[in-house]
């Protein structure tokens, strides 16, 4: 397992008149980190400044000893916005091409990423007919075609049901097995037994890092929704 896929130092994202990252400073590892708070609180601004696409006032981002966003990561980092990225008007096949001739991988990577998120079934589908979470499966798809070193998820599991749920957190754990970085967003405080290690956010500021199990006997709460809620005064439920 690698020991540190990112690096941020003193991350400061100012947005209008309001700071929305002020002076962060955290690493991430390999294995299955989830980035869990209410919603507002950050989590989509700092995964974009870990993929390069946000604009930011001070600090350093680093993922794997390169400025994020750079072109020697290019190959090696994969990012799932909350909102679909890919084409309506194309099935699911062709999505699925296109991005692959785009990322110069071959066809075989084509039916393994479709089978890794259970979209087998609709490779002949338009993406524009399909629900929500499957939209969001198809993005999925297309982050995996290149087998990223970093794989950088925003809310990926809202709107699927509890079985496609679990077998996609199945999936990261595999890939994190085989040596990548999972970074997964949720607002969703149950979603925090399936990770390695924790990162709470509250208003622009992590407020506890850890295993699930550390951050529960840290505060004494009986889940980590408990354990939030007495980090930020409220109160742990017993």
């Amino acid at each position: 397992m690698m020991k540190n896929a990112v690096e941020v130092r003193g991350l400061t994202v100012v947005r209008g008149r309001t700071t929305v990252l002020d002076g962060l400073d955290l690493v991430i590892g390999g294995g299955v980190t989830g980035l869990l708070g209410p919603s507002g609180c950050g989590k989509t601004t700092l995964m974009r400044a870990l993929v390069g696409v946000q604009q930011v006032r001070s600090g350093t981002v680093t993922v794997f000893g390169e400025p994020a966003g750079t072109p020697p990561l290019r190959d090696r980092v994969g990012y799932v916005t909350q909102a679909a990225s890919v084409y309506d008007d194309l099935t699911v096949s062709e999505n699925l091409r296109f991005f692959a001739q785009v990322l110069g991988v071959g066809p075989e990577e084509v039916e393994r990423s479709a089978a890794a998120v259970d979209l087998t079934p609709h490779l002949g589908q338009v993406v524009g007919t399909m629900s929500g979470g499957q939209r969001s499966r198809v993005s999925l798809a297309v982050a995996l075609l290149k087998h990223p070193d970093l794989l950088v998820l925003d809310e990926p599991t809202v709107g699927l049901d509890p079985v496609l749920r679990q077998e996609l957190w199945g999936l990261f754990h595999r890939l994190a097995d085989a040596g990548a970085a999972v970074l997964v967003s949720s607002h969703v405080m149950d979603e925090a037994e399936r990770c390695d290690r924790l990162l709470l956010m509250r208003s622009g500021e992590v407020i506890a890092d850890g295993t699930p199990d550390e951050i529960r006997e840290r505060t004494g709460a009986a889940d980590i929704e408990g354990a939030f809620l007495a980090v930020v005064g409220g109160g742990a439920p017993q």
